[in-house]
């Protein structure tokens, strides 16, 4: 059978009393071996026993206060209890470093419990006053967390909904697929629309949970849909006024010419200019409006692997008024639309050499693949770009026959594939510009 070990407080009494053997043994041994009455010998040896037990008994007390008021304050501190501090820490002793680095812990626990407090206060105002509605589930889609902008979205309050698994709340849709895109054909108990949708995951207590924010585009959607009209009325406007103001003034002068009883001699030569104009400004009307309806009517790419050498080489290939230098590049397969990548870059390619003939100049094409992105760059020798605030403004062109929609469709095409379009002066005092179209690989 197993001993049962001693304690603590009982070894360190033990030691103490052990301490005191030699002493007791040596004043037995002169104490009842001498020459000493009944009565003195029975009287020292209870008194020597009693000091002797006595301070065994004080040494294990001495020892085990301290230890005891510590293990209060530790249990002080687990409780969340932090007003609690240990009387003489002092740091000239090693029992006062202990209490003062006890009580400097409190100190710390406490500001950083308050901290932490005003934290969460201040993240639970924001998500009641914030505008979209959050969710977040734990691992087994069980709704932990809603905001207020959540709870008037599934028309029920928080106590009633969490708790529920997120396919009895409807949104179990959320939890898969991508992690942001737009709701369209969702319908949520607290209203109809198209929404925004976003997840990401954070880890509580070791494990994986979904949060999850709904937003309702419909206001913004309109509001956008709304710029949009004013500016298509104001570019639409603009254009019908420039060339119906003067076909109406020469249409009047016409007339006049016609209803004079008495017509000049030259009276033919200005019928005939004032038609030609009439034509023109009717024609130029009418290249408007095909360039704005080829803009509006720009298909979706039908994205195919094509190798990218052979596409700019072929489009490079296709400008005759000055020869396009193609630098050597990597071997690189790309998933784009072949064709309306090629009418990028026979729009970017004309733009430049349209400004190194300006110039005098020429003009280079190279590519390379840049982190996932393929990477075409196109520099030309010409004078510059005077104002790049303007270079995608619809319909605005410097050019005399320009439709002011060439880099607006390439920039449309580049972000429909997931890309973009730079347009920059030369930097290093280099003369003319650079184009970098950039398409995911």
């Amino acid at each position: 059978m197993r001993r049962p070990r001693l304690t603590f407080d009982q070894r360190i009494q033990l030691y103490a009393l052990l301490a005191g053997v030699p002493a007791v043994l040596t004043a037995m041994g002169f104490l009842w071996f001498g020459d000493y009455e009944p009565k003195v010998q029975w009287t020292l040896t209870l008194l020597i026993f009693g000091f002797w037990l006595g301070f065994g008994a004080a040494a294990r007390q001495r020892v085990v206060r301290p230890l005891q008021t510590m293990a209060n304050l530790l249990s002080a501190l687990r409780e969340g209890d932090f007003s609690i501090r240990a009387r003489g820490a002092q740091r000239d002793e090693p029992l006062g470093d202990v209490y003062a680095e006890i009580n400097f812990l409190g100190t710390l626990l406490q500001t950083q419990r308050l901290g932490a407090l005003e934290a969460t206060a201040l993240l639970r105002t924001v998500m009641e006053e914030i505008d979209v509605a959050i969710f977040a589930f734990d691992s087994n889609e069980t709704l932990r967390l809603v905001n207020r902008s959540g709870q008037e979205l599934l028309a029920a309050p928080a106590e009633r909904i969490l708790g529920r698994s997120a396919a009895e709340l409807g949104l179990k849709e959320c939890l898969a697929g991508d992690d942001t895109r737009v709701l369209s054909a969702t319908k949520f108990p607290g209203g109809t629309g198209r929404w925004g949708m976003r997840r990401t995951s954070f880890r509580e207590g070791g494990r994986p949970h979904s949060l999850i924010v709904i937003a309702d585009l419909s206001v913004p959607l309109r509001e956008e849909e709304l710029k949009a009209w004013q500016r298509l009325v104001r570019v639409l406007g603009h254009e019908l006024n420039n060339s119906l103001a003067p076909i109406k003034s020469i249409a009047g002068s016409l007339t006049a010419i016609l209803k004079h009883g008495q017509r000049a001699p030259d009276w033919e030569d200005d019928m005939r200019s004032g038609l030609e104009i009439i034509e023109a400004r009717a024609e130029g009307l009418g290249r408007f409006m095909q360039a704005y309806a080829r803009l509006a009517k720009l298909p979706q790419p039908t994205l195919a692997l094509t190798e990218v050498a052979p596409l700019i080489r072929r489009a490079a290939a296709l400008e005759t008024r000055l020869s396009i230098a193609v630098e050597d590049g990597p071997e690189l397969a790309a998933s784009l639309d072949a064709a309306q990548i090629e009418q990028v870059l026979i729009n970017l390619f004309k733009n430049a050499v349209e400004a190194a003939l300006e110039a005098g100049g020429g003009v280079r094409v190279s590519w390379r693949k840049q982190g996932s992105f393929l990477e075409v760059r196109i520099e030309d020798d010409g004078p510059g770009i005077a104002n790049t605030a303007n270079l995608f403004v619809p319909f605005f062109t410097t050019k005399p026959s320009g439709s002011g929609i060439g880099l607006l469709l390439c920039r449309q095409i580049a972000e429909n594939h997931g890309g973009s379009i730079n347009l920059r002066n030369r930097e290093g005092g280099a003369v003319g510009c650079l184009a970098t179209l950039r398409l995911p690989v």
